[in-house]
């Protein structure tokens, strides 16, 4: 299987610049920020970013400790230099109502930007009452998005009850997401942690994600993607691959290695999920290895025939080929009897599927597997016993 591992020499790279340089340094208070938690920072938030974005030479916004409240903010390129950093020592706040923004704080068009610490507080609970109350709501906010962006660093960063999804990489390369902490409450709405899409060279590593949804997903077009010790639950579980095949001609997903993560009280582990529909697309050479279940209800889950409601797609076939894809090292506890489903397409049954040294068990005992239209191999003990 061809795995590209991805380097750590991004950090480094944002943090190797001599003790000699001088940075010219930017910070909102001197825009006219105040710390109260009411007054909107955002115009001095983005006046700051001007005047960083605009100099010649690598530069620094500081936003000191204290509540700064943010109605909405763009920081976009590109830039005249690509080394600013970001340094948050205080809370950035969400409107605590909702609206018809789609996109609270965002990274576009830049290169070499580096978000080092912080809180943002999304205050999504208005918007998550109006989606369990069944009424017609805007689409949600995503707290932190890295758009068309290049050699972007996100360290430390927490981000606490996001509308919608808490950070959002589309089409972008060469970013690193590193001990940052994720929370939502276990029964808000939509709250993925990161969301990966048509992105390659992406790293997420030593993180803890608590949310109402999947800790980390992967949509069309997610290449080359290392993550690694991430800790995961309460939520929908680590759907690394999600949801293809909803639409014609989607870009494929590839070169994805998952290790060292631990999954926690979820409602799958490691999910790869396509649309049953007859829309074309694959995944292909992906790696899960040392991956934990504690009491997770999936602990190990191959879908083809999503179809929700039943509606558009009910009976059909899916279009998306999955191949080489292994499974090693993956132990723990399952919720539920079957603990390994490989339920594949007839039309593109799932191919070279590999099970090395498997444990799973249910209630102190074996658990089962189910397999559909499903071909691989296996190596070392495997429990429940294939059903490759």
């Amino acid at each position: 299987m061809t795995t590209i591992i991805i380097p750590f020499t991004l950090f480094f790279f944002f943090l190797s610049i001599s003790s000699t340089t001088t940075l010219a340094s930017f910070n909102i208070m001197d825009y006219g920020a105040k710390a109260d938690g009411h007054t909107d920072a955002a115009k001095p938030l983005l006046s700051a970013w001007a005047a960083a974005c605009g100099s010649g030479k690598p530069a620094s916004i500081s936003i000191p400790a204290g509540s700064f409240f943010v109605s909405k903010a763009l920081l976009q390129g590109p830039c005249k230099n690509n080394n600013i950093r970001i340094l948050i020592s205080g809370t950035l706040i969400a409107p605590s109502g909702y609206s018809a923004t789609t996109q609270w704080l965002t990274l576009k068009y830049v290169q070499g930007v580096s978000v080092l610490g912080g809180t943002i507080d999304g205050r999504g609970q208005s918007y998550w009452a109006c989606k369990t109350a069944g009424r017609s709501c805007p689409p949600g906010a995503t707290s932190f998005a890295i758009d068309e962006s290049k050699d972007v660093l996100i360290s430390g960063l927490t981000s606490l009850n996001s509308e919608l999804f808490h950070m959002v990489i589309y089409g972008s390369s060469g970013i690193t997401v590193q001990g940052v902490k994720i929370t939502a409450p276990e029964n808000s709405p939509n709250t993925d942690g990161i969301h990966i899409q048509m992105s390659s060279g992406v790293t997420v590593t030593a993180s803890t994600i608590k949310t109402g949804d999947d800790c980390v997903s992967m949509g069309e077009g997610s290449t080359n993607v290392w993550i690694e010790r991430v800790s995961c639950g309460p939520g929908h579980g680590i759907r690394y691959i999600g949801s293809l095949g909803g639409t014609p001609d989607e870009a494929g997903v590839q070169n994805i290695t998952v290790k060292s993560v631990v999954l926690t009280g979820t409602q799958n582990g490691v999910r790869i999920k396509t649309w049953g529909k007859p829309n074309s697309g694959f995944v292909k050479d992906v790696t899960f290895e040392h991956v934990t279940m504690q009491n997770v209800q999936n602990p190990m889950v191959v879908d083809q025939n999503y179809c929700p409601g039943n509606t558009n797609c009910p009976n059909q076939s899916s279009g998306i080929k999955i191949s080489k894809v292994s499974y090693t090292d993956v132990q723990g506890s399952s919720a539920t009897p079957v603990a390994v489903k490989f339920d594949c397409s007839p039309s593109n049954p799932c191919s070279d599927l590999g099970l090395q040294d498997i444990k799973l068990t249910y209630k102190n005992k074996p658990a089962e597997s189910y397999c559909k239209n499903a071909k691989g191999s296996t190596s070392g003990f495997i429990v429940p016993p294939s059903c490759l």
